[in-house]
């Protein structure tokens, strides 16, 4: 059975979505970067949802994480709840 393991960064607004993707890409500390700004309450833990499997995240994040590259930073991912980015630590098809 699939499953995944992924962390992300929530906000309220594609371009603060953009602007976290370029600091992280620039070397700033997913974690870090989560930590700080992450509007999801999994941002206290640097923005890990820990191990889940299809169907348990809202449509748009599930498909990122089930068919994305593992270890690159993707988004924004626009859901019901706002703009994400997500890296995707793990997955097992």
């Amino acid at each position: 059975m699939k499953k995944a393991r992924a962390r992300h960064i929530l906000v309220p607004g594609e371009a603060d979505c953009n602007t976290l993707k370029s600091m992280i890409e620039n070397g700033e500390d997913f974690a870090a970067v989560a930590k700080a700004h992450s509007k999801c309450p999994s941002g206290r833990q640097g923005g890990d949802l820990g191990e889940f499997y299809p169907g348990q995240m809202v449509r748009e994040f599930d498909e990122v994480v089930f068919t994305g590259e593992v270890g690159k930073v993707l988004g924004p991912v626009k859901t019901q709840f706002g703009y994400h980015l997500i890296e995707i630590t793990s997955r097992t098809e």
